[in-house]
């Protein structure tokens, strides 16, 4: 009879265990992975993060949990910590808010923010990485960017009548 080791057995050794683990396991592994206890307000934040779509303010954070799950303080305090180690991205809303969505898997993209109703789309941030990448090749260090693209989404647009812009000359038409 042979027996099994963690060296042959068919799940021991270096596997990817993330596809099966719930993002809330995934959040937990990270925080104990940074030394941070996990605590009934974290798990409260980092859940209410991933039920939401897309980033959030602290204040809508704060009205999705439930009214004994944490203060805004102990919110606010999670999220710089939560910040600080890559689980949650800060971006911001035209008016300079804070918005956080939870950030899992480490994927890089970016929004656009319609200026009108405040709806937020993804989009691909392969222009910024190209861009981090040629300022590393040029001996850069610690290259990081904060890019957020604001516009009025489509919809809006139909909603509100449309003014022709002034030409770029400055001079109005007759």
């Amino acid at each position: 009879m042979i027996a099994s080791t963690p060296s042959n057995h068919p799940l021991g050794g270096i596997s990817d265990f993330s596809q099966t683990r719930s993002p809330l396991d995934l959040a937990c592994a990270r925080l104990k992975a940074a030394g941070l206890r996990i605590t009934q307000p974290r798990i409260a934040i980092i859940e209410a993060l991933i039920k939401r779509e897309h980033p959030v303010s602290i204040e809508q954070l704060h009205h999705d949990l439930a009214d004994d799950a944490c203060d805004l303080v102990t919110i606010y305090r999670c999220l710089a910590v939560f910040t600080e180690l890559g689980l949650v991205r800060r971006c911001f809303f035209h008016n300079g808010t804070g918005l956080y969505e939870i950030n899992l898997n480490d994927s890089h993209h970016h929004h656009i923010v319609c200026k009108s109703c405040g709806k937020v789309e993804r989009i691909d941030a392969s222009f910024t990485e190209n861009t981090e990448r040629m300022l590393r090749e040029r001996g850069y260090e610690h290259v990081t960017h904060l890019v957020e693209f604001f516009g009025v989404c489509p919809d809006c647009q139909k909603k509100v009548p449309r003014l022709d812009p002034l030409p770029l000359s400055g001079v109005h038409p007759e």
